[in-house]
């Protein structure tokens, strides 16, 4: 690997690799990004990047590897700065970080929560926490095009690529995110519309047949 070569250890159906790819679409960056092999035999290169958790993303740059998807959106802004992912003061970043930390605490898991569910009482009850997570997003986008206003940024990056696992939570859970939530539903249409967004989101259709495949090696009836 070349000093100055952009390297993602990638997964294409992992919304937080999804995450680091719109960022660098974002900002013109070119990436090569390296598929792994997460069920079948994780490569040496993944194991020595990210011996902690063993998990993709890894970002390399200049040969030196970082974790955790939301650092490194925040690495990829800081390093890049035009243009701008997160607002430009600091009250306004904070609040980004504070929305960034709630997403990656609720959004994905409690939509997941759906299809892991097995029994009526799990079912429900994961249905209403993921709603309730929903609402909680949605209040907090208001009547805002984007979350921090009138620009795509920091925490739509972050959340955007968990919504084409909704698909998957709707038909498990029988329920639909635009009838609970159509403001943040257009609002995950507008970034769809967005060319950085559109040819990094797998469609929602391939992530379902995905998720059919974990609940049969989870063992999920």
């Amino acid at each position: 690997m070349s000093k100055n070569e952009l390297v993602i250890l990638d997964c294409w159906a992992s919304p937080f690799c999804m995450r680091v790819k719109i960022a660098l679409a974002e900002k013109g960056l070119d990436y090569e990004a390296r598929p792994e092999d997460l069920f079948g035999g994780k490569s040496d290169l993944l194991l020595t990047s990210n011996p902690i958790y063993k998990k993709v993303p890894v970002f390399l740059h200049d040969g030196k590897p970082l974790c955790e998807s939301s650092v490194i959106v925040s690495y990829i802004d800081e390093t890049w700065p035009a243009p701008a992912l997160l607002p430009s003061t600091p009250y306004e970043r904070s609040q980004a970080r504070f929305w960034a930390d709630y997403i990656d605490k609720k959004l994905f898991d409690s939509s997941a929560a759906i299809w892991k569910a097995s029994g009526d009482d799990a079912m429900e009850g994961a249905k209403q926490e993921f709603v309730e997570v929903l609402k909680v997003l949605e209040g907090a986008l208001g009547e805002k095009e984007y979350f921090a206003g009138d620009a795509f940024g920091y925490v739509d990056i972050l959340a955007i690529p968990i919504t084409c696992w909704f698909l998957a939570s709707e038909r498990f859970g029988n329920l639909k995110v635009e009838a609970e939530c159509p403001k943040l539903s257009a609002w995950i249409k507008r970034c769809m519309a967005k060319e950085t967004v559109a040819k990094v989101v797998p469609d929602p259709e391939k992530i379902y047949e995905f998720v059919i495949n974990l609940r049969k090696m989870f063992g999920i009836a």
